[in-house]
């Protein structure tokens, strides 16, 4: 398996950030040869909160890193970034963890490639 690692900055919404790097992720999970592992950091910590409500016919973050966690990425985001924001383990989609900069760390060395939005 081919691991590719993406760090997420941007906020859930307000830029396409966020949005660009999930649909890149949707694509590349579906070669058999890949591993996904994605990062949140900073105001993408917001991409985890479940329960979204967005207009309708937006796309919805919560639902897009669900369809990438039930296909076998894993999916951290930054404790205290989570903290800083007021987001509680409670509040994550499903299959999202709270994870540190150690794991970061680990996972990018771990990486063939490692991709920023």
């Amino acid at each position: 398996m081919e691991p590719i690692m993406f760090i997420v900055n941007g906020p859930a919404y307000g830029t396409e950030n966020a949005y660009n790097a999930l649909r890149a992720a949707r694509m590349l999970i579906e070669k058999p040869e890949v591993q996904i592992r994605m990062f949140l950091i900073g105001d993408a910590v917001t991409c985890a909160r479940k329960e979204q409500k967005p207009p309708t016919g937006y796309y919805n973050l919560a639902k897009m890193l669900a369809s990438i966690i039930e296909k076998g990425a894993e999916v951290g985001a930054c404790g205290v970034c989570m903290d800083a924001r007021g987001i509680a383990d409670a509040d994550l989609v499903p299959g999202v963890h709270r994870s540190t900069m150690n794991e970061l760390a680990d996972w990018t060395i771990g990486a063939s490639k490692v991709v920023s939005f």
